[in-house]
């Protein structure tokens, strides 16, 4: 498991977060740019992460590479550019994170300006350049899924930033009511510290302002703003730590049975159709002695608490069962999530005082060996043509 802290150290911006990002799980560049990169018209430009000093830090500037002459993003409205987004060719989950980062900036501006959503006009992120910083941010988030996130206490600022509407106060009013119950403070120095697309990527992430990181630290990263400022470097910093998944426990029903005049056929399309049953998450059959000293095949069924009726219901259509016992009972388990590995299903499974561990899903074997059969016995026939 991943804990992500981000230490506001000069502020949040939208490219600082990307660069902070990169610079400490360089493994997601190609990714997060070739996402990036999909989202512009040709001829625009490319995006381009770049390391630079600012107050004497190394750290990481994303932006855009652009050809200036192309302008910049015309139609801004929210439905315009989540179908820009939608319609690109992006790795898995990005567009799905990259339209909820832009919602919560739209739906901020929707009740600043009181306009419905899809007719919001995003003058602030009308640049190719900051529609970037949203694709980046989603193509992160969703290499990151199931990553806890917290950030620190964040810098107010001050003064003026002018807008398409004029000169508004620091912070923003979309940034403002995007990040309110967020702590902030005031370390003297002016200036927009923390922008719209910001504020929306630490909403997103950070939800219920997780605080404090926890566990092994494993890399570090520093993103750099545009800008520099007096008495501290104007850098988001990034900090990954590793931490140890505890179990959690959870409620299912045990419904049990036994079935002695079935045939074997029988029994397996059974068991078949109920692990099929919404709600029910595994059976098992085991061969027993009944009374009279009759073979049995004993039944249990694990489902979920809410489908009990529907289990139960389906046990008495499929066998011919006729009571059932039924039992609720707590569980514990481990943490896992299915990932796909060269189009392969992979199980992960993170275990505490272990870490993770990794086998391909069962079903992705099976599908496998057949396809493996069935190339192998055209082979046979194509040879005997």
């Amino acid at each position: 498991m991943v804990s992500i802290h981000l230490d506001a150290v000069g502020g949040v911006a939208g490219d600082m977060f990307v660069g902070a990002m990169l610079d400490a799980l360089p493994d997601l560049r190609s990714r997060v740019l070739g996402d990036a990169a999909a989202v512009l018209p040709p001829g625009i430009g490319e995006p381009r992460l770049e390391e630079v000093g600012n107050g004497g830090i190394r750290a990481f500037r994303f932006g855009l590479v652009a050809d200036r002459s192309a302008g910049s993003a015309k139609e801004t409205t929210f439905a315009v550019l989540a179908a820009r987004i939608g319609a690109a060719q992006l790795t898995d989950g990005t567009a799905t994170q990259a339209v909820a980062i832009l919602r919560i900036l739209a739906e901020a501006e929707a009740r600043i300006h009181r306009v419905a959503i899809d007719h919001v006009h995003f003058h602030e992120i009308a640049d190719w350049d900051s529609l970037l910083d949203v694709v980046a941010a989603g193509s992160i988030a969703a290499a990151l899924v199931g990553a806890r996130w917290s950030v620190s206490s964040l810098p107010r600022g001050g003064g003026t930033v002018r807008t398409a509407h004029g000169a508004l106060p620091v912070p923003a009013p979309a940034t403002a009511m995007i990040l309110e119950g967020f702590e902030w403070h005031d370390d003297g120095i002016p200036g927009e510290r923390v922008t719209p697309t910001g504020a929306a990527i630490l909403r997103h992430l950070v939800g219920e302002r997780l605080r404090g990181p926890a566990g092994r630290l494993r890399s570090s990263g520093s993103g750099a703003g545009a800008r520099d400022l007096p008495a501290v470097p104007n850098i988001l910093r990034a900090l990954v730590f590793e931490y140890a998944s505890a179990p959690a426990e959870d409620r299912v029903t045990l419904v049990c049975f036994e079935i002695d005049d079935m045939t074997g056929e029988e029994i397996g399309v059974a068991a078949d159709r109920l692990r099929d049953v919404p709600g029910v998450l595994d059976v098992t059959i085991e061969q027993c002695w009944g009374k009279k000293g009759r073979p049995v095949q004993s039944f249990r069924v694990v489902a979920r608490p809410d489908a009990t009726d529907l289990v139960a219901s389906r046990c008495f259509e499929e066998t011919s069962t006729i009571g059932l016992r039924v039992d609720e009972r707590s569980r514990i388990i481990l943490r896992r999530q299915v990932t796909n590995l060269d189009e392969v299903g992979v199980k992960t499974v993170f275990r505490p005082g272990v870490g993770a561990t990794h086998k391909v899903e069962s079903d992705e074997v099976r599908g496998a060996n057949l396809a493996e059969r069935r190339r192998h016995k055209q082979k046979i026939e194509d040879k005997a043509k």
